[in-house]
């Protein structure tokens, strides 16, 4: 069992060098290299004629380079083009920000290509955007079918190919079956090595089917067999009752600024009846940007302060937790409620008090970061938890909280989870919706903006801001600054950009790097609509409620998910004004293009939600290493619910193979990351 389990670096041919290469891929032993499944596969068997392929559809095609062109575009950004061609016509694969392939790709070489075909200039004259390629020189022709993994920078595909090909031969035999024959006969599951080899190396469709579920229903019985772990000392807690005392509650109520929809009044109900009750809450709250959790939250809070208890709100950035700060002292004016904010950045003789107080229980409700999770924040009576944006945190962050008392859970998501699927990571997990907005809230307009159009949106900016005193604008980049490797459009470069065009225009700058005094003194300035650009990073992602920003603007945006884009609209069309979002990009992919073509479609949360799932599955949804949701090689929680139920049947035998078991679980799933801040 052990030889799994071996460092890669001790691999023919491998070293430290080629280990630190895979060690970006996750992948530090054989057993993680074994699970390292293709991302998709070039079938060499299917391509299409030149001649006959059509603008709007994907094809594979196979022909003969014949010429090639690197091309150098705005603020450094790379375009390789080959012309290819078969014996029907030619075409121009076009390939972006990959510099590289000008020494990899030449003429007279064979080559196959898959992608998306679009119209270029003149009619009848396409272009086809490539997603994948394979130089045919250099491929054992004898494989028709040949996989495509997750490379990073110094490792090709032909050398992973290659080394896959190693281990399934010289390790596989030995890597031992956790099902029993009469398990495998009975559910109809394949030997764990024909698995293996066909999910790498697939012989047709048939065999690769064979292969992906057998695979699948192995790991989701590594994955149920976790769970089942944190679960079970999840259900060993002992809870407490909110019987209020005080009239905390009543005084927040009675000075709100507005009436809660009936929705929110739904959910409070349901909280409240958890909350009551002499067992441990675990509450998921669900609802669309903008749907009013806050404010649901805030009466939780003041509930528990009015049971003598103590309540923590815990979120994921240094933005949100002020944003959340400034929300609560509104809401609890006037009702001797104490509330503190402790984040990394808060320190010294300030952090000191704060944590004394607490102790003492002169804090009612404690506000923050990461930072709370630290070992000398101690609580005199903690009886309820609030996690906004849920999915931001590792199971083991939320455990650190829950071990500081007894508490009550309410997690706060605006990525609606399915039921089916938050049950199987949640256990017994509750879940309510708030599946409905603020009176008054109007659409947002959504646009996709092509590069080439970017100067006529900044102008419609320009003029708006010069029309109405009042216009703020977000404009979101996905880097802070330029990189050689990375050419994305730089939130500092835009910013010097705007600067220099608008210099009538107050901008400013916004980004993770900063200081927090910076931050804070920077969303003030935007707040008090001093600020009319703001040009940031994702850290405006989640929780800024800036009424007067009508207008956001994503650069690059098909480098975002659906979920993060739909977080960063709901930025805008917080009051009364119509609010735009503009979308600028040049999606490469068909993913791309849906994830576009999604948001421009619908302003609804859960509708984009389940396209998000749909794309690209829960671990990339949430955006991070959460229960091993993105350590899922090949089994999805969102498609493969039939295969989830066989999985949890073979559990329930307990007749497998439980020494190996353990050892898979412990390998597959490692606690090597937490949620990213």
């Amino acid at each position: 069992m052990d030889r799994f389990f071996r460092e890669v670096r001790f691999l023919p041919g491998v070293g430290s060098g080629r280990s630190e290469q895979l060690a970006r891929l996750n992948i530090f032993n054989i057993f993680d290299l074994l699970w390292n499944v293709p991302r998709t596969y070039l079938n060499r068997n299917e391509t299409h004629n030149i001649g006959q392929i059509e603008a709007g559809g994907k094809y594979n095609i196979k022909g003969t380079v014949s010429a090639t062109k690197l091309n150098r575009g705005y603020r450094g950004t790379a375009v390789f083009k080959a012309v290819i061609q078969d014996d029907s016509a030619a075409i121009t694969a076009v390939w972006f920000n990959q510099n590289y392939l000008d020494k990899t790709i030449k003429p007279g070489q064979s080559i196959f290509v898959s992608g998306r075909v679009k119209e270029a200039g003149l009619a009848n004259n396409y272009e086809l955007i490539a997603e994948e390629y394979e130089i045919l020189d250099s491929v054992d022709s004898s494989l028709k079918i040949l996989p495509v993994y997750y490379l990073t920078e110094g490792l090709n595909q032909k050398r992973m190919r290659s080394l896959m090909l190693y281990v399934l031969t010289n390790y596989l035999p030995w890597y031992k079956e956790i099902f029993t024959f009469e398990q495998k006969r009975k559910y109809q599951l394949c030997d764990i090595g024909y698995a293996f080899y066909n999910i790498h190396f697939p012989a047709g469709r048939p065999e690769y089917l064979q292969a992906k579920k057998r695979l699948a229903v192995e790991e989701l019985v590594l994955f149920l067999s976790k769970l089942r772990q944190g679960q079970t000392e999840e259900k060993g807690r002992t809870g407490i009752a909110h019987k209020e005392k005080f009239d905390y509650l009543q005084r927040v109520y009675g000075q709100l600024p507005f009436s809660l929809t009936p929705a929110q009044e739904k959910v409070l109900r349901l909280i409240f009846d958890d909350m009551e009750k002499p067992k441990p809450m675990n509450r998921m709250l669900q609802g669309d940007v903008g749907a009013g959790k806050t404010v649901i939250a805030a009466l939780c809070l003041a509930k528990s302060a009015a049971s003598g208890f103590q309540g923590v709100l815990m979120a994921p950035t240094e933005v949100l937790a002020h944003q959340h700060y400034q929300a609560l002292t509104k809401f609890y004016r006037n009702t001797d409620l104490s509330v503190a904010l402790l984040t990394g950045s808060t320190a010294g003789a300030v952090r000191k008090s704060v944590i004394n107080e607490t102790l003492a229980g002169n804090v009612h409700i404690l506000l923050g970061t990461h930072a709370l999770l630290q070992g000398d924040i101690e609580f005199r009576n903690l009886g309820l938890v609030v996690i906004d944006e849920q999915h931001r945190f590792g199971v083991k962050q939320r455990s650190i909280l829950g071990a500081k008392g007894q508490p009550d859970f309410l997690m706060m998501t605006a990525t609606p989870i399915p039921r089916t699927l938050a049950l199987t990571v949640y256990g017994d997990l509750d879940v309510a919706v708030i599946d409905e907005l603020p009176p008054g809230r109007r659409p947002i307009k959504t646009e996709l903006i092509p590069p080439e159009k970017r100067d006529a949106v900044y102008a419609f900016i320009y003029d708006k801001i010069k029309a109405d005193a009042d216009t703020q604008v977000f404009v979101v980049c996905p880097l802070i600054e330029e990189s050689e490797k990375q050419d994305w459009l730089a939130a500092v470069a835009l910013y010097d950009i705007l600067k220099q065009k608008y210099p009538d225009v107050q901008v400013d700058l916004l980004h993770g790097r900063l200081k927090a005094a910076e931050k804070k003194a920077i969303m003030e300035k935007f707040q008090a609509g001093q600020t009319r650009i703001l040009v940031s990073t994702t850290v405006i992602e989640v929780g800024v409620d800036v009424p007067s920003a009508v207008i956001m603007v994503v650069e690059q945006a098909e480098r975002f998910g659906l979920s993060q884009l739909h977080q960063l609209r709901g930025r805008v069309g917080r009051g009364k004004e119509a609010s735009y979002c503009f979308l600028i990009s040049d999606p490469p992919t068909d993913e791309a293009w849906q994830r576009m073509r999604a948001m421009e479609k619908t302003n609804d949360g859960f509708i984009l939600a389940q396209e998000d799932l749909k794309i690209r599955g829960p671990g990339e949804f949430w955006g991070v290493k959460q229960h091993g949701l993105n350590q899922m090689k090949v089994a999805s929680l969102i498609r493969h619910g039939k295969w989830i139920e066989l999985s949890r049947k073979i559990l329930e035998e307990e007749n497998i193979n439980y020494a190996a078991l353990e050892d898979y679980v412990k390998h597959k799933f490692p606690d090597r990351t937490e949620a990213k801040n």
